[in-house]
């Protein structure tokens, strides 16, 4: 008999990656010394200012700002793309020219614009077109705040990016879905909200996701409405004490945390989706039946090679 050799598994070394991995660690360290142990960063103003009243109100109202954005675009932009997805000509067409306008348009403009409302429209009126009938009017002055002007002007040009991503989403499920979801006869908004859209989550989530960290971003934009979010009340207070940049690290730190805790969430939400898929793929039905194929296999006989 033949004695089996013995195998030594030798593992693969990386020389280059150890060196690389070396200079990242050496960057990173003297990055992290320039700036902790640098003066002129002042990070005693940092931390007086960190958990200030003042900032702390101003993040509330930025998290506001975002909480209320991103639900409104994702509700007006599901619309939007049911509309773009539609067999209608005329709603295909009127929601294709509010994505090309708003996607076209930057933040800064709209939220301008909306903001002198009132200066280019004394009032709304609602009636018949051509025709001077007016049924009520509206002065518009009362209409549009600091705040509504801001969540407006974040959802109008939000949605239309949240409009092409679940647009993009829905095209991305299999045509057959939609064919096999029609053949079960159950009403249209049934078979999107049951069949199609959890299969196109997979594709709108990270997209989404990605969506909503520039929301939160962008609603920095509104310091140009005099609103006190975080970035305009950082802006007010170093121009009166001209402690430029420990404020400005202030409101940077703050918008880390926000954008940490949004991709946490990412996480938890697709691993939690993914997790569901996989037990929607194994159900007892299949497990039974694998299990009774197993069992009805004939055996076969196992033979023995004696040397």
């Amino acid at each position: 008999m033949k004695h089996a050799e013995t195998i030594k598994v030798v593992p693969a070394r990386y020389p280059l990656r150890t060196v690389g991995a070396v200079i990242a660690l050496f960057v990173l360290a003297a990055i992290v010394q320039s700036v902790a142990f640098n003066p002129r960063w002042e990070w005693k103003v940092f931390a007086r200012w960190f958990f200030d009243p003042v900032i702390l109100e101003g993040l509330g109202q930025t998290l506001l700002l975002m909480l209320l954005g991103t639900a409104l675009s994702v509700i007006f932009g599901g619309l939007l793309a049911l509309a773009r997805l539609s067999s209608s000509w005329l709603l295909s067409s009127l929601a294709w020219s509010y994505i090309w306008l708003f996607r076209s348009l930057p933040l800064i403009v709209v939220l301008i614009i909306l903001y002198n409302f009132s200066y280019l429209y004394d009032t709304l009126s609602l009636g018949i077109p051509f025709t001077g009938i007016q049924w009520a009017s509206y002065q518009t002055i009362n209409v549009l705040g600091q705040f509504s002007t801001a969540v407006v002007g974040l959802t109008l040009v939000q949605s239309a990016y949240t409009a092409e991503i679940i647009r993009g989403g829905f095209l991305g499920v299999d045509h057959g879905q939609y064919e096999a979801a029609a053949a079960l006869g159950l009403p249209a908004w049934r078979r999107t909200l049951r069949i199609i859209l959890p299969q196109a989550l997979r594709t709108i989530l990270p997209s989404g996701f990605n969506e909503i960290i520039s929301l939160a971003k962008g609603t920095a934009m509104v310091y140009v409405l005099a609103m006190p979010e975080l970035f305009y009340t950082i802006q007010m207070i170093y121009n009166r004490t001209q402690e430029v940049i420990p404020l400005l690290m202030v409101g940077a730190v703050w918008y880390l945390v926000i954008t940490s805790v949004l991709s946490a969430i990412q996480y938890l939400v697709e691993r939690w989706l993914a997790r569901s898929e996989r037990r929607s793929a194994i159900s007892p039905t299949r497990v039974r039946s694998s299990a009774t194929a197993r069992v009805a296999q004939p055996q076969e006989p196992v033979h023995a090679n004696v040397s």
